[in-house]
């Protein structure tokens, strides 16, 4: 049990000692509790548990009344425990989380396949999904034909050890190395100075500055000098999920479309029919138990497209769905084609009538595209 403002690399430090740690451990240092449920945060354990949010186990939510509730999976309060999940605070303020640990060892060994076809990658990974023989499973797409599964298993002793939270980028590793060492919270932060867009980006500056800039001192940065960065043609970040059986089909699109490499790739495993979902979604979606999702880091629009909405519209077209963490265009009949309005306005109901903390499609679609 802890508070939402907890960040993850506190909690593992605290956890780790005794040989536990959470299911799923966030990318960034910066990430906290609470932020990785009212967002949504995955990792390399997902394709095996979900999400952070299925390892939880009961909320506490302060409502816009006042009232504090306490939800859980399984009982009267579950569609307000389950919709709290990628609501963005508009549905209360979460102040509490109750969550699984997992054992852990020291260290992590990790294994690196390479492959030039994205049908053999993609099988692999079904593979391993099936199998369960690894304890984490992500990879880096560098392009078409260069196709990284990283493996990764907890051991107790490591012959050699790296850490990258100064000058070598982890990501660009991953085409060079076939196996690694790290210490088991040096693996969880790997990406913590930029997945595929580290900053800074140079060897010299990294050198200089490296030590000095992870995700808590960026987002430092961003807060305090927002008005310096560019309002228009924003760079890309963004989670696309999509069905396995349906990258193949999605990715002749990407290619075509976007033409941006490098893709972090993070299997993720469908828990459930969750209920923040519509119907239509499921309908679109088929029967897939896993998704990967395909995540853009960095990419700088070009020739005046709005690559953010060429995406919305073609996720719909495959059954997949991104996150709303970035700059989102849907409109509203499109939004609850793919998150589920009933569900959310029930909730709302009880925990924000006066809507003190405004609506999903407001606070997540509306202000991208200038409301205030």
């Amino acid at each position: 049990m802890a508070e939402s403002g907890v960040r993850f690399c506190d909690l593992v430090d605290a956890t780790l000692p005794h040989g536990l740690v959470p299911m799923v451990v966030p990318e960034l240092e910066s990430i906290t509790l609470g932020g990785a449920v009212s967002g949504c945060s995955i990792e390399s354990a997902s394709f095996r548990v979900g999400g952070f949010h299925d390892t939880c186990l009961e909320y506490e939510i302060v409502t816009g009344e006042g009232k504090v509730l306490t939800c859980r999976p399984d009982d009267e309060s579950r569609t307000i425990f389950e919709m709290v999940h990628g609501s963005f605070g508009t549905l209360g303020i979460l102040t509490r989380l109750t969550f699984r640990l997992m054992p852990a060892k020291p260290y992590v060994h990790v294994t690196y396949e390479k492959y030039r076809r994205l049908d053999d990658y993609l099988a692999a990974i079904q593979r391993r999904f099936e199998a369960r023989d690894v304890d984490f499973m992500d990879g880096i797409i560098h392009s078409p034909t260069e196709l990284v599964l990283s493996l990764g298993r907890f051991v107790d002793e490591a012959p050699y050890l790296h850490r990258y939270d100064w000058v070598t980028v982890y990501y660009r590793t991953t085409r060079e190395r076939d196996e690694d060492y790290l210490r088991t919270k040096d693996y969880f932060y790997r990406y913590d100075t930029g997945v595929t867009n580290p900053t800074p980006r140079s060897t010299l500056a990294r050198f200089f500055f490296g030590k000095l800039i992870g995700s808590t001192n960026l987002l430092w940065l961003a807060e305090k000098l927002h008005f310096v960065l560019a309002d228009e043609n924003p760079t890309i970040i963004l989670d696309t999920f999509v069905p396995i059986s349906k990258v193949t089909e999605f990715m002749g699109w990407y290619e075509k479309e976007f033409r941006y490499f490098p893709l972090w790739c993070v299997p993720y495993r469908r828990v459930r029919d969750y209920p923040w979902l519509a119907p239509s979604f499921y309908e679109r979606m088929g029967e897939d138990e896993l998704f990967l999702d395909l995540a853009i880091y960095g990419m700088k629009q070009r020739g005046g497209k709005n690559y953010h909405r060429m995406m919305e519209e073609e996720l719909e077209r495959v059954g997949g769905m991104k996150t709303l963490i970035s700059h989102n265009y849907y409109s509203e009949d499109e939004f609850w084609r793919t998150f589920n309005r009933d569900n959310y306005r029930a909730v709302k109901a009880k925990t924000d009538p006066r809507n003190l903390f405004r609506d999903l499609y407001a606070k997540t679609c509306k202000a991208a595209m200038g409301a205030r």
